[in-house]
């Protein structure tokens, strides 16, 4: 089956390629794709936020692997979970809460199970490499599923909480991704969006309407918008928006109703 990967590990140095190299070590024949690796270092709700936008579009099966781990080499867990007809697999750090509802079973990779394994030593710093590499591999061959690797358990809270609707009924969200072009990604979805008439959204101190298109805007000019993903993004025609703006990851974005 297919495994996707998500990660901070950027395109310096030998981190992905090796991290594949393990995979195929336990799994020749696997079909590896990557989602990203360019999350923002130590960010894992960016992470969660994509992983939940995007793994719909592969195969029914799939092994999602998220490593974007600042606590690497410490006592917190591996988990594994299956929901919606794939597997995911990331470190307890409120990746998997942002990606599958409450309440769904979660495991923890147990010290006994894994020391089992043929797997390398594990090192302090790149447990990509030495844990959820060979794991996804026996994933998605069906050697393990989730409910082999160790007990149940409850994991962190989600590492971005959701966007909510206030009791006046504007609604209230943040930046969880910037992307290549600068454009500020929040996690207030369309169809709260689609409550208020005329939307209008604030962020850094800056009011502006809901466009419908980059093209709706003039070049230098801010706007929102719904992007492909079906979240409220803030971009800059041929700009980038989080310079302009000056905002970084978490910035508060809120929306009320327009007049």
């Amino acid at each position: 089956m297919p495994i996707t990967l998500t990660t901070d590990f950027g395109d310096a140095g030998p981190f992905v390629g090796v991290m594949k190299a393990m995979i195929r070590r336990y799994a020749p024949d696997a079909e590896i794709t990557d989602l990203t690796h360019h999350i923002a270092p130590c960010m894992p709700a960016e992470a969660g936020f994509w992983l939940s936008r995007s793994y719909r579009y592969f195969p029914a099966g799939s092994v999602h692997v998220a490593v974007v781990d600042p606590g690497v080499g410490t006592a917190r867990a591996v988990l594994a979970c299956a929901w919606d007809g794939h597997l995911f697999l990331a470190p307890d750090n409120g990746i998997l809460p942002m990606i599958v509802p409450p309440g769904t079973p979660m495991h923890r990779l147990s010290d006994a199970w894994a020391a089992r394994q043929d797997w390398p030593q594990p090192s302090r710093t790149f447990h990509g490499r030495d844990i959820f590499a060979p794991l996804a591999a026996m994933l998605a061959s069906g050697k393990a599923l989730p409910a082999d690797i160790g007990p149940a358990c409850q994991p962190m809270p989600p590492a971005a909480a959701a966007a909510v609707r206030n009791a006046d009924g504007t609604l209230t969200g943040c930046v969880v991704a910037i992307d290549t072009w600068g454009n500020l990604i929040s996690n207030i979805d369309a169809a709260l969006l689609r409550t208020l008439p005329a939307p209008r959204v604030t962020i850094a101190g800056r009011s502006l309407r809901l466009a419908d298109t980059y093209g709706s805007a003039q070049p230098g000019d801010l706007l929102a918008l719904v992007n492909s993903f079906d979240v409220l993004e803030i971009a800059c025609r041929e700009g980038h928006a989080a310079q302009r703006l000056g905002v970084r990851h978490g910035e508060r974005v809120s929306v009320n109703a327009g007049g």
